[in-house]
């Protein structure tokens, strides 16, 4: 029987844990980063003033793993980190995050199902179907707005603990590059707006044409991003690995497995899922799935304070929960019934 729906959210927990404490010189950083935009009167520098404080979904955004992503990806340079923060709020509204690229703006483009969220990885990350074989000979910028969209979608969808999005490209039955220019574009996003947001990419069925392609594209990719790419991984019964070696080696108690069948669509990577893409049915699905857990999570942090630096763990383990009576204590630690959560 085909499935048209994505898959609700992982609620197992036993694979995931707080985030790691800080050491005293990374609490320092992290503390300077947060006092830059704590403040209740801070506001974005060289920007119309009247729009330049913060608003309630930027400070959702700057949670204390987001701030922690980006004093990693600019190894622990509190001014540099603080910079690109800023860069980045106002590239999403510049971009319309928060406004322009809605459901509907952008459900034309979805459509034909070349971009989809369906299942998640052996590490919780929600994963991104990608089919080049359905791009439309001349791309319009609705294209990458797209691929932005289901990015912020996918966020909606990590569990506690998950900070990181799976990405699967399947070239099979196709021969066309993407164009370079928006290939360039999105990964100059993904590398300077989205530090440590992609987990993995696997590009299956790569014809050899386009390896001179990728060969053009390596050179503007940072070592962290390229290290984070997998051609042609081997798919079996026990699921998708990374090479022929893990596949031949895995067994139950081993870690190597990337993908358990079960959350692996059929078509194009031998999973046990038969999905259809039918557009009717799944993107109504999936709106309303992320909708009704970004509300959640929305709800929860409100409780805890509404402000800059609230853990996302804490918000998530909330949501998974259940809890309803959940605020936060003066140095923001999770509360519920008036009792500390560890």
């Amino acid at each position: 029987m085909s499935i048209h729906v994505p898959l609700p959210v992982p609620t197992r927990s036993h694979e995931t844990a707080p985030p790691s404490a800080l050491s005293e010189k990374q609490q320092t950083l992290y503390d300077s980063v947060l006092k830059h935009f704590a403040p209740v009167d801070y506001t974005l520098p060289n920007i119309n003033q009247e729009k330049a404080a913060l608003t309630v979904e930027e400070k959702f955004w700057l949670s204390y793993e987001c701030l922690l992503r980006y004093l990693r990806a600019t190894n622990w340079n509190a001014d540099v980190a603080i910079k690109r923060l800023e860069d980045t709020l106002k590239w999403r509204r510049e971009f319309g995050i928060y406004d322009k690229i809605t459901p509907e703006y952008i459900e034309p483009e979805a459509k034909n199902g070349k971009e989809f969220i369906f299942g998640y990885d052996t590490h919780g990350r929600p994963a991104i179907y990608v089919s080049p074989s359905k791009l439309a000979a001349e791309e319009s910028p609705r294209t990458m707005q797209l691929t932005v969209w289901m990015a912020e979608r996918s966020f909606d969808l990590m569990g506690p603990g998950v900070e990181t999005l799976a990405l699967l490209v399947d070239y099979a039955d196709s021969t066309k590059n993407v164009s370079f220019g928006i290939c360039r574009t999105t990964l100059d996003i993904i590398q300077t707006h989205y530090p440590e947001r992609l987990g993995l990419a696997l590009i299956a069925h790569l014809p050899w044409i386009l390896n001179a392609f990728i060969a053009l594209l390596t050179p503007f990719m940072d070592a962290h991003t390229r290290q984070k790419l997998v051609f042609n991984p081997v798919v079996n019964e026990n699921g998708l690995f990374r090479t022929a070696a893990a596949a031949e080696a895995w067994d139950v108690g081993n870690t190597s497995r990337v993908f358990e069948p079960d959350q692996l669509i059929q078509e194009g990577w031998n999973g046990s899922q038969r999905f259809t893409y039918s557009h009717c049915v799944y993107w109504e699905a999936l709106v309303k799935l992320c909708e009704e857990r970004r509300f959640r999570m929305f709800e929860v942090w409100h409780r805890m304070g509404g402000k800059v630096g609230i853990r996302e763990w804490d918000v998530k383990v909330a949501v998974r929960d259940g809890m309803i009576d959940v605020h936060a204590d003066g140095d923001g630690a999770l509360m519920e019934n008036g009792q500390l959560q560890s």
